[in-house]
């Protein structure tokens, strides 16, 4: 009865997320609706239940005109949180559709670290039209966070930090958090930081063991065992790592003095990692940075230089099958299965980059295990192409009756998946440590790699042992 009970629990909970699907669909198609009558009120309706991130995806997913006209007449609600969600690329082109009065409310009610995020992009004029609508202080603390180095924790953290002396107790904390001296307190905030008269940190105390002890109960004993600190210049990708390694809900940031003078949250420091993963996923493919709302132009830019040294990758391959042609015109059959041994090591080695490529920005693969990873996927190489030289032998003894043809393409199917696993791994390692990104760079020289090999081996063999 339980178990029927759960799987038609389930059942509902699916049927629901279609209908909110379906829900979705309906209400962009009556927001547009409501936009192409001008009907202010039904849009504010619609408008309401949507969180921000929504209404950050729907911006994003209509065009420029029709964007332009939602966001004029949706006017004073636009608040700033749907400017933290949307995409870089039609940013700009938002605030400048915003009214001055609409653009200084929406960025009053961000935090520091959103405000930085939001103009650190953004052109001389729309940086001031935004620097202008802040608070005094809101403002010098956005100018000092633009004053520290791009991608670095400076730039990332929050000014607002919840900080108390190391000598407090639990009662003096509450009292303080309760109290009128605490005026104003970050939206989010998951510890109190304990720092000496120096204001360097010295301990975090989560709010969870605040409530959980007595008055009584100095903050100094209850601080978490994991404590990072984080250099106000330290890169945001080590500081993504430091929370991913260290499961850390949030970390002190200390200037050249060790003084605290922000705070990393984990939301910040997983949007870092998630912006990093996804960038090295593009990378892979040799599209770079982009999104679907980025012009032709600059799409096709951003992607011609890779697809170049594609070309001429390709042409280095073609060269190579060039010095064989006699073996190709004499045996047609070269021709049909020498594209087979190509594609074979260029997805094996395709395989072993990805692998190596992601350890390397997760920092799994470092000097003291690299040769036991390239001798793994060596190994692997070679039993996979054992494994597939078995059948493209029977392929080429049935196909065309020539048992020589066979082991021809056996063997160079084993070389080229060896190759492929050793290339797949020392060339990321070896462009990472020339400073070059090995996600950006290492797709192509593996492909040209395996393409040579592939080529030169199976031709070359065929040459010798047919002819």
């Amino acid at each position: 009865m339980t178990e029927n009970t759960e799987i038609s629990a389930e059942g509902q909970d699916s049927a629901r997320e279609d209908e909110a699907y379906l829900l979705s669909r309906k209400n962009i198609s009556a927001i547009l609706y409501a936009v192409d009558i001008e009907d202010k009120a039904k849009l504010s309706e619609l408008m309401e239940p949507l969180h921000a991130a929504d209404i950050a995806d729907l911006l994003e997913q209509i065009s420029a005109f029709e964007r332009s006209r939602l966001i004029r007449l949706y006017d004073r609600e636009f608040v700033g949180e749907i400017l933290s969600e949307l995409d870089e690329s039609i940013r700009e082109e938002v605030i400048g559709v915003l009214t001055p009065q609409v653009l200084a409310e929406a960025v009053r009610d961000l935090d520091s670290d959103d405000v930085v995020d939001l103009i650190e992009d953004l052109g001389g004029p729309q940086q001031e039209a935004i620097l202008k609508n802040l608070e005094d202080t809101d403002r010098a603390a956005v100018e000092q966070a633009l004053s520290y180095p791009e991608f670095s924790a400076g730039r990332l953290m929050q000014r607002e930090v919840v900080m108390a002396p190391e000598h407090w107790t639990v009662g003096q904390a509450i009292d303080y958090l309760r109290g009128s001296e605490c005026e104003t307190l970050p939206d989010q905030f998951y510890h109190l930081v304990l720092v000496d008269p120096r204001l360097h940190p010295l301990g975090n105390v989560t709010l969870g063991k605040i409530m959980s002890s007595k008055r009584e109960v100095l903050l100094s004993t209850i601080v978490e065992d994991v404590f990072q600190i984080i250099p106000v210049d330290q890169d945001e990708g080590d500081v993504a790592y430091a929370f991913n390694q260290y499961h850390l809900i949030s970390a002190p940031v200390v200037d050249g003095e060790g003084r605290l003078i922000g705070m990393i949250t984990i939301d910040d420091a997983m949007a870092v990692l998630d912006e990093e993963h996804e960038e090295d996923i593009m990378r892979l493919a040799g599209v770079g940075e982009g999104s679907l709302s980025d012009r032709v132009m600059d799409t096709t830019k951003r992607r011609m230089p890779w697809l170049a040294v594609n070309l001429v990758t390709s042409i280095a391959a073609s060269m190579v099958i060039a010095q064989f042609e006699m073996a190709i015109t004499q045996i047609v059959a070269l021709a049909v299965l020498m594209p087979i041994v190509a594609s074979m090591g260029g997805n094996a080695g395709t395989q072993s980059l990805t692998v190596a490529v992601r350890a390397i920005a997760t920092k799994d693969l470092t000097g003291a295990n690299v040769w036991r990873v390239i001798r793994r996927e060596v190994l692997v190489g070679f039993v996979n192409g054992i494994i597939f030289a078995i059948a493209m032998a029977v392929v080429g003894i049935i196909w065309f009756g020539s048992p020589m043809l066979g082991f021809v393409i056996a063997a160079a199917m084993v070389v080229n998946m060896v190759v492929a696993g050793f290339a797949g791994t020392v060339i990321p390692v070896l462009l990472e440590r020339w400073g070059v990104d090995p996600a950006l760079a290492s797709g192509a020289f593996v492909t040209t790699v395996t393409d040579i090999v592939g080529f030169f081996t199976f031709l070359g063999l065929a040459a010798l042992i047919l002819l």
